[in-house]
């Protein structure tokens, strides 16, 4: 039976939480400064989560003891064998149901339509893990990431076309087949199709860099004013499908802008920076920002935050170490939701 049929959703991101998830830095050549800053920002990342919530961090055998004297004694050490560090898009996805009871979907992973050589290790991390905590798992037929998908907790996901519709993922299924999968495995009736991500994002598009749900009926997007930036034509676009949708409930959304940071590039390649790509914890909310030039966007975006979650206190953390790799705090985190586990 798919998770619909027995009464499992996927919850909303802001919900309670039991822990979170994150994965130990380990492909070297992705980093364009070296990987020891990266686990320096892992580390520090790791930390500033462990103030409102449990932290695990997935490590592989051989870097279990640098990870252990890099991190808090907060943060717990699991090892786990895995390719790379992204465990939004490797990850499991946790479901719940109205009794609170979790279950979790091990999704396929192809490596953002194999871009990065090996991934069968990180193909097996989601798996590996519901069995260590002993929750109960539905296997996936299809290839999707975390980073590629936003809910509401009440029926409503987003999401891009140029990421859930590129044929590097699922060739063989039209945009009725997946609608009908994520209707299937996390409960939701609408979806917001966006058409496309932040211009450069290697992950073809991820949702979360550029809109997410802040609350019910609510949506959170990153814009540019600047007509000569690529960003401009593609979040004016995503503003106004959203002006014009109306989620499960009926409800047409409220959208709060926040503006993309000035544009920043590493050996001529633009860096796809992102204040969407924030993480709510319990009682928190951390932010990822990037300083120099865009000092004063990092301050407006966490003014906007800070509204938008008055009951949070907003946490500021250097994003930079992290967008060198190509993701930021929420790509390298995955929440487990406060629930039973039967």
């Amino acid at each position: 039976m798919y998770p619909k049929e027995e009464g499992f959703f996927m919850p909303a991101e802001w919900e309670k939480r039991e822990k979170t998830f994150m994965e130990w830095p380990c492909r070297e050549e992705i980093w364009f400064d070296g990987i020891l800053e990266a686990k320096q920002g892992y580390a520090n990342i790791a930390k500033a989560i462990s103030k409102f919530e449990p932290v695990v961090m997935i490590v592989n055998k051989a870097d279990k003891e640098e990870a252990e004297k890099m991190c808090d004694n907060e943060i717990e050490i699991l090892v786990i064998e895995h390719d790379d560090s992204w465990i939004r898009d490797n990850g499991p996805t946790f479901i719940k149901n109205n009794n609170g009871e979790l279950r979790g979907i091990n999704w396929k992973f192809n490596s953002w339509g194999e871009k990065y050589l090996p991934y069968d290790k990180d193909n097996q991390v989601a798996k590996k893990l519901l069995e260590y905590y002993g929750v109960k798992s539905y296997d996936a037929p299809f290839v999707l990431e975390g980073g590629s998908i936003h809910v509401d907790g009440e029926g409503t996901l987003l999401t891009t076309e140029e990421c859930l519709l590129n044929k590097n993922r699922n060739p063989h299924l039209k945009k009725e087949n997946i609608e009908d999968y994520l209707n299937k495995y996390l409960s939701v009736e609408k979806f917001i199709w966006l058409k496309r991500g932040l211009f450069g994002d290697e992950t073809d598009g991820h949702v979360d860099n550029v809109a997410c749900f802040a609350k019910p009926g609510v949506v959170v997007l990153q814009v540019c004013y600047d007509k000569n930036d690529p960003n401009y034509e593609i979040t004016q676009e995503n503003l106004e499908i959203l002006r014009n949708f109306i989620d499960a409930k009926g409800r047409k959304l409220e959208i709060i802008e926040i503006e993309q940071p000035p544009a920043r590039y590493i050996n001529g390649e633009r860096l796809t920076l992102s204040y969407l790509n924030y993480y709510p914890v319990n009682g928190g909310i951390i932010l990822p920002t990037f300083g120099g030039d865009a000092k004063k966007y990092d301050l407006k975006a966490k003014e906007i935050l800070e509204k938008i979650y008055p009951d949070r206190k907003v946490v500021m953390v250097d994003g930079m170490p992290i967008i060198k790799g190509g993701g930021n705090v929420h790509c390298i985190t995955q929440q487990m939701p406060k629930g039973v586990i039967k």
